[in-house]
């Protein structure tokens, strides 16, 4: 089988890349290790799907290459996305710091998505694991890439002039996440940054983590500080530590060692 474009992963990258390489008259195929793709889209927003922030400028991506950012950005802007959910009759609503989220619920991004993909005839495979990936040459590099995919009917292999590793990071294993996407980019010899976690709760071991647990549920709104960055947002407490939208943000920022400031009463001067 070829195609000109096959995309491993099918969460919200890889399947707005679909839609893009697809819009620009290329077959392309998905193919999703899971049974269902879009799952992390289904939980985004507790269920309700931060699809976009109208407030998106360069200084706030965290990268080794803050010029990508701009670049990406003139290419497809917040606006851009807001549009394309208008033309799928999607409501909406905007939040605090201009963040817009479903009124109903995910899945209305998600069948987005996906009648997007249908309509410009897509292929996504699901229940699909990738056994191998190589560089190839055939027909003056037309084709430059063959993968192996192990279906429930049987191993196929998928010739293919872009790849694209739309796999995520190692987070929430439970919804596909791993490193197959870190080991295939050393094999292809891809420069490769520090792994971090990022947008993640804080999780405590000490006495730290019984005041948490007596106080879980419970969710306050807090100035959080950490490495000269700082954050108002709402703090919740877990049975296992810190979490919402102020501590994930400035998980971000926080390193091993560093200490956090939070303060519980902002509108407050002693």
């Amino acid at each position: 089988m070829k195609c000109d474009v096959l995309i491993l992963g099918g969460g919200a990258a890889g399947l707005m890349c679909a839609i893009t390489a697809a819009k620009r008259q290329q077959h392309v195929v998905v193919v999703e290790k899971s049974n269902k793709v879009g799952k992390k889209i289904l939980m985004s927003g507790g269920g309700r799907c931060n699809f976009t922030n109208l407030i998106v400028e360069a200084e706030h991506f965290i990268s080794n290459n803050p010029r990508f950012c701009k670049s990406a950005l003139k290419r497809f802007m917040p606006e851009d996305f807001v549009k394309m959910v208008e033309e799928h009759g999607i409501k909406y609503e905007e939040k605090m710091h201009r963040q817009l989220f479903c009124i109903n619920s995910s899945k209305d991004i998600l069948n987005m998505l996906l009648l997007e993909c249908n309509n410009l005839g897509v292929e996504i495979h699901t229940d699909c694991e990738v056994s191998s990936v190589k560089t190839i040459g055939i027909d003056n590099l037309k084709e430059r890439y063959e993968a192996t995919l192990h279906l429930s009917s049987g191993n196929r292999v998928i010739n293919t002039k872009s790849l694209v590793v739309a796999t995520g990071g190692l987070s929430i294993p439970t919804l596909g996440g791993s490193g197959f996407g870190y080991e295939l980019a050393k094999q292809l010899n891809l420069p490769l940054v520090t792994r971090q976690a990022s947008l993640v709760p804080f999780m405590f071991s000490d006495n730290v983590k019984n005041l948490c647990e007596e106080l879980s549920g419970l969710s306050v709104d807090v100035v959080v500080t950490a490495n000269k960055k700082q954050f108002e947002e709402s703090m919740l407490f877990t049975h296992r530590g810190l979490s919402g939208p102020a501590i994930l943000q400035i998980s971000n920022y926080w390193k091993p060692g560093d200490s956090i400031n939070i303060n519980l009463l902002p509108e407050i001067d002693v």
